[in-house]
């Protein structure tokens, strides 16, 4: 599983970092220069920042795939980028007034449009919903689409991440993974990763920088650790620690240490 570091600093894009980083659009939107990337990323579309405070999306399907075109090229090394989906979470559909199948649809609408509109640039398509029947309907919206979700390389899975329920949210990425499908959990809790990580392709976590609010600067220059690089790679490379080994990379390790 491919663990991405979220993170509000773009400078660390041009970082050398042994580490896949997570960067929100709302971060790169509207700057003049963009840093130069030496290593693979990913674009979150900041949806649940813009839906919380506006209650729609601002941001027009074109000006959207403007900017990712934009990153692509100026940044580099983007792998695959977030569309402008909608999360189903209670609090965000009393913001926005609608159901939860109406955002469904409109996540699913969208991908659509990104992708007609821009085939060449890597959107993934997400799944929402709540229960593990929400997320498979979703799926099935995408299928009636004719959209072949197990023939595509990734699947986004949203609104999982502030879920405490950890069992309910292995439920649904093992019944999702088990249609076939390549799973990017979005903001994945590390207890949770450490039950169903052999289920996702991939995750991400901007929970370092959480933690580091409550750790004094590691410099006099920092007041606390929410904004440093030493901090989040620590962190990260502590959480990789604690998710499972595939097989095959078990197998390999055991090999190692006993020669």
């Amino acid at each position: 599983m491919k663990f991405y570091l979220g993170t509000h600093q773009p400078s660390w894009l041009a970082r050398d970092l042994d580490v896949p980083l997570m960067v929100s659009h709302r971060r790169l939107t509207g700057r003049r220069t963009l840093p130069r990337a030496k290593g693979p990323w990913a674009l979150d579309s900041g949806g649940f920042t813009e839906l919380s405070l506006h209650g729609r999306w601002r941001t027009g399907a074109v000006a959207y795939l403007t900017a990712v075109r934009r990153y692509a090229t100026e940044i580099g090394y983007l792998e695959w980028a977030a569309p402008r989906d909608w999360m189903t979470e209670p609090h965000m559909l009393a913001r926005t007034g609608l159901s939860l199948h109406t955002h469904q649809h409109r996540t699913v609408s969208d991908y659509l449009r990104l992708r007609d509109l821009a085939p060449d640039l890597p959107i993934i398509p997400v799944l929402q919903g709540q229960s593990v029947t929400d997320y498979h309907r979703c799926a099935d919206i995408y299928e009636h689409h004719d959209v072949d979700l197990a023939a595509l390389p990734l699947v986004g899975v949203g609104s999982v991440c502030r879920r405490q329920h950890t069992a309910e949210v292995e439920r649904i990425l093992r019944s999702l993974a088990a249609r076939g499908y390549r799973l990017h959990a979005f903001g994945a809790k590390v207890l949770g990763l450490t039950r169903y990580a052999d289920a996702i392709a991939s995750s991400d976590s901007m929970a370092w920088s959480f933690a580091g609010r409550y750790h004094p600067g590691c410099t006099p220059s920092h007041r606390s650790e929410a904004n440093c690089l030493r901090f989040a790679l620590a962190w990260h490379a502590h959480a990789t620690r604690t998710l499972p080994l595939p097989t095959d990379a078990h197998h390999t390790q055991t090999l190692v240490r006993a020669a």
